[in-house]
């Protein structure tokens, strides 16, 4: 199934999308898509009533929001991709390289991203996002850890790169900043896309392509990420994990102009739709 959030910021309601491509209005069915409502449980419901053909359609959504409502953490991890990991200059990491992301960060799919104040490197960075469905602790290897993943999603994981590396301390100056995670345009649950490490990611700034990858090409896999986060941390339903992006950012290729107000800033995944942001200033 794919389901999302659409309507205005602070007032999104829960669609889910028929074999037609309609999308039905869910309100009826779930309060909203949240950490209550990705359970399986409650997924087999809203199947259920999207397949009984009776739900109100949604005539052309104004606006997508992001496809899950009260994030609890994202837990975002570094490096992942080695072609990426070369780029910046970086050892390929023998372990997962974990950082953490506010969930206030979250926009939607194409809401406007905010370059900060004092930024003269804001970067571009296209991730596939897993959405926890079940509480996770300890799980004690990736094919148990498949079965705590509700489905997928896009992550915009915007950048600022001075912040980031120069201002002293962890990653979280240049990783919190206002809009700095696009999110959306809807979840695809996990049934629906299969094999997670066969997707390719893309992303276009002003037109031009920046970023052309594959999962295959992560360090660690999906369920291995998930798993190992699980031993730090509990996962909970609505959680979401940011794994990792390709070569191609702005850090990674000399002379390369980073990220301006004006500027439009294009990705996509296999499967998981299409974001378009323009980027304006705080």
């Amino acid at each position: 199934m794919k389901l999302a959030r659409v309507g205005q910021a602070g007032a999104e309601r829960p669609v889910a999308q028929d074999a037609q491509g309609a999308w039905r209005d869910l309100t009826g069915t779930v309060d909203d898509l949240d950490a209550r409502s990705l359970g399986a449980e409650t997924l087999q419901r809203v199947r259920a009533a999207l397949d009984a053909g009776d739900l109100p359609v949604v005539e052309q959504p104004d606006r997508f929001g992001p496809p899950v409502a009260g994030i609890g953490k994202i837990v975002c991890v570094g490096l992942n991709y080695s072609d990426h990991a070369r780029e910046t200059g970086a050892t390929v990491p023998s372990e997962p390289v974990l950082f953490m992301k506010a969930p206030d960060t979250v926009v939607g799919p194409d809401d406007e991203v905010l370059v900060p104040r004092g930024s003269d490197r804001t970067d571009w960075e296209v991730e596939l996002a897993v959405v926890i469905g079940r509480t996770a602790a300890y799980l004690g290897s990736a094919e148990e850890a498949a079965d705590h993943v509700a489905g997928y999603a896009i992550s915009h994981d915007v950048s600022e790169r001075t912040f980031q590396l120069e201002r002293g301390g962890q990653w979280d100056k240049g990783k919190n900043c206002a809009t700095f995670n696009p999110f959306g345009p809807w979840l695809v649950t996990a049934d629906e896309v299969g094999d997670p490490q066969a997707l390719g990611l893309r992303l276009w700034v002003n037109g031009e392509l920046k970023q052309d990858g594959t999962t295959s090409d992560m360090v660690f896999g999906v369920h291995e990420i998930v798993r190992y986060v699980s031993q730090f941390m509990t996962l909970y339903p609505g959680d979401v994990i940011n794994t990792g992006t390709p070569a191609g950012v702005a850090l990674g290729v000399p002379g390369t102009p980073y990220l301006s107000a004006g500027d439009v800033v294009e990705l996509e995944i296999d499967g998981l739709g299409r974001q378009r942001q323009q980027l304006g200033s705080a």
